[in-house]
């Protein structure tokens, strides 16, 4: 098995670190986004919409961040994705909802326009409303996650287990680590994603992220 990422990439850390936990045997390939090795072959074969994750397991290539956690804990049939219908589907709406909203306002409206150059938006005006249409976002999706999916006495998303959705929407949400978001007003969230920060392998996953936060540490961001 090998697993195409990049160690800054944020939607390649929740599958990093589920393999780091469980001590999968997986192969990892850098592809080097910061030159933009994934606009060039052979990665534009591999994966067309030139991004990263993409997993691969004899003939089966796939991407997706979601997708490929799923496909992970079916395979070694791991209690994180459990199998009962009810329960499964609650995962998979946690998943979607992250994918979905939360994740295009946060990431690639406020974080990602502030930190990576390519997400930069062409005019001054275009930055402004881009980020700060994401900040004001940020804070109704971090909202319903504090109140709904962590508010009712849960120390993991979909309840007091872990799940494949706490792997995936962590790491999501640690995204906004590199921006210095004060999750304070947030006391769940910021409650559960510490939990997630003291599973055994998240600083070794995270420690290339963290020192590029670090190298940003005399920016001022808008959050």
């Amino acid at each position: 098995m090998k697993l195409y990422m990049h160690p800054v990439s944020q939607t390649s850390r929740p599958i990093r670190l589920l393999i780091a936990e469980k001590g999968l045997d997986v192969d990892e390939e850098v592809v080097d986004l910061m030159v933009g090795a994934h606009h060039q072959e052979p990665f534009i074969t591999i994966n067309p919409s030139r991004q990263v994750p993409v997993f691969e397991d004899g003939d089966l290539r796939m991407t997706e961040c979601s997708a490929i956690l799923k496909y992970l804990a079916d395979k070694y049939d791991m209690p994180e994705y459990p199998k009962d219908l009810k329960a499964r589907a609650r995962v998979n709406e946690i998943m979607d909802w992250f994918n979905t909203g939360f994740y295009r306002d946060w990431a690639y409206n406020m974080v990602y326009p502030q930190v990576f150059a390519h997400h930069k938006r062409p005019t001054e005006d275009g930055q402004k409303v881009a980020v700060e249409w994401g900040r004001d976002k940020a804070g109704f999706w971090l909202q319903v996650l504090n109140d709904h999916y962590l508010g009712k006495g849960n120390k993991y998303l979909a309840g007091d287990k872990i799940t494949i959705a706490d792997y995936m929407g962590a790491g999501f949400v640690a995204c906004g680590e590199l921006v210095r978001y004060d999750l304070s007003r947030f006391p769940n969230v910021q409650a559960w994603l510490g939990r997630m920060k003291a599973l055994p392998h998240w600083d070794e996953v995270s420690s290339v992220i963290t020192g590029f936060g670090t190298s940003m540490k005399d920016q001022v961001f808008v959050t």
